[in-house]
């Protein structure tokens, strides 16, 4: 097995300086003050690409992939090899900083938001995650998020939102705590199988699902995700904001991110989101692909004039919430922010006005359960209850 002692720090770290700057600017611009990572910090960085989340590494060396769903679905077993008992002990013991009325809050917030989150995950979140080509060989390889595959995938991600969003969702045993345990290990299972292909260029990437990206992809859950929220127009208090950020660290937790960069506080995960951007190597090809199949995600499931404006609506918000040079960047056509200034005009009203009002948060909650199932009709799905 490849251990980051056997590796160089993969060429990618800093491949392109003055373009990660560039797109880091506007993370440097809202972490405050001592944004810049020490030595130290860089040197976590560097070695973060070259790590693997050990634990649920242990867990596919020890139970054959035929046998991992029922491995799951049986939880800690007295009979169970070694690494999976130490695999189950681990995500069943919960760190002392986790707070279940925060963890209640922070879902509750991410429930109201409504279609806003789901605009903000898709064409802020994601697509802008594609603008670097960290950590997009993974998906390349598994087709996963290309050409069809495209919509299926953003639905099992929108199922486990509202998984880990449903009340008590992240509670010992809840749907979104096994959801979350699930992906663990299905990303350890993946990364088993490109260590163990002949044709992954080690020198280049390092451990192809590792605990750099791992820890990157958290910020862009919690973190972006509430910058994101903002540029729409939606309302999001201090207190919610907090609980947001509680309730993807412990997600982040129970996914194997380290502890170090498990973001908690909003500050601290602008920062933290701001040192990954800066030394991210610029887009290829694959950020290019990736993000037209995103933006033509719903072609096979609308027709006409809904198939037109949903590939406007989609180019117009990702103009609105990542600016010309990310839409450059992906190989994106601009487009008037039109769609994203709707969304701020509606929300002034709803979000600043209604939803402050006595009854607010609950009307919110309703809103948001009919846009989800409005979505989710309009991709020829139904959305299970919550």
């Amino acid at each position: 097995m490849t251990t980051h002692a056997d590796l160089r720090v993969p060429s990618r770290f800093g491949a392109d300086r003055p373009w990660a700057e560039r797109a880091a600017r506007p993370l440097r611009l809202v972490a405050g003050r001592g944004a810049a990572p020490t030595e130290a910090e860089l040197a976590a960085l560097r070695i973060g690409l070259m790590r693997r989340d050990e634990l649920a590494a242990g867990l596919i060396r020890a139970v054959r992939p035929d046998d991992l769903h029922r491995a799951l679905a049986a939880g800690p077993s007295a009979d169970a090899p070694e690494p999976v008992r130490a695999f189950w002990d681990a995500c069943s013991q919960r760190p002392d900083w986790v707070d279940d009325e925060l963890l209640a809050r922070g879902a509750e917030a991410c429930r109201a938001f409504g279609m806003d989150a789901g605009l903000v995950l898709a064409y802020g979140s994601l697509l802008g995650g594609y603008r670097t080509a960290a950590a997009l060989e993974p998906l390349v390889r598994t087709g996963r998020l290309a050409g069809g595959e495209t919509l299926r995938r953003i639905q099992e991600t929108s199922f486990w939102w509202r998984a880990v969003t449903a009340p008590g969702g992240m509670a010992p045993g809840g749907a979104g705590f096994r959801a979350t345990v699930h992906v663990r290990v299905m990303h350890a299972l993946v990364n088993a199988r490109l260590e163990a292909d002949p044709t992954w260029e080690w020198d280049l990437r390092g451990v192809p699902i590792n605990q750099y990206d791992q820890a990157s992809t958290l910020g862009v859950f919690s973190t972006s995700f509430l910058l994101h929220l903002r540029l729409l127009g939606v309302r999001v208090s201090r207190a919610d904001a907090a609980a947001v950020m509680h309730l993807w660290s412990y997600v982040g937790w129970l996914m194997g991110v380290d502890e170090e960069w498990l973001p908690h506080t909003e500050r601290r995960g602008r920062r933290l989101l701001y040192h990954f951007l800066a030394n991210d190597p610029p887009p290829d090809a694959s950020s290019v692909a990736l993000a037209r199949a995103l933006i033509t995600m719903t072609d096979d499931v609308a027709t006409g004039h809904r198939r037109w404006y949903e590939r406007e609506r989609a180019l117009s918000v990702s103009c609105w919430l990542l600016g010309p040079a990310a839409m450059r960047d992906l190989g994106l056509p601009y487009r008037p922010p039109w769609y994203g200034l709707t969304r701020v005009a509606a929300n002034l009203l709803v979000s600043h006005v209604l939803g402050r009002l006595p009854g607010g948060r609950a009307r919110l909650l309703a809103r948001s359960g009919r846009q989800a199932r409005a979505q989710f009709a309009r991709w020829g799905a139904e959305l299970p209850d919550d």
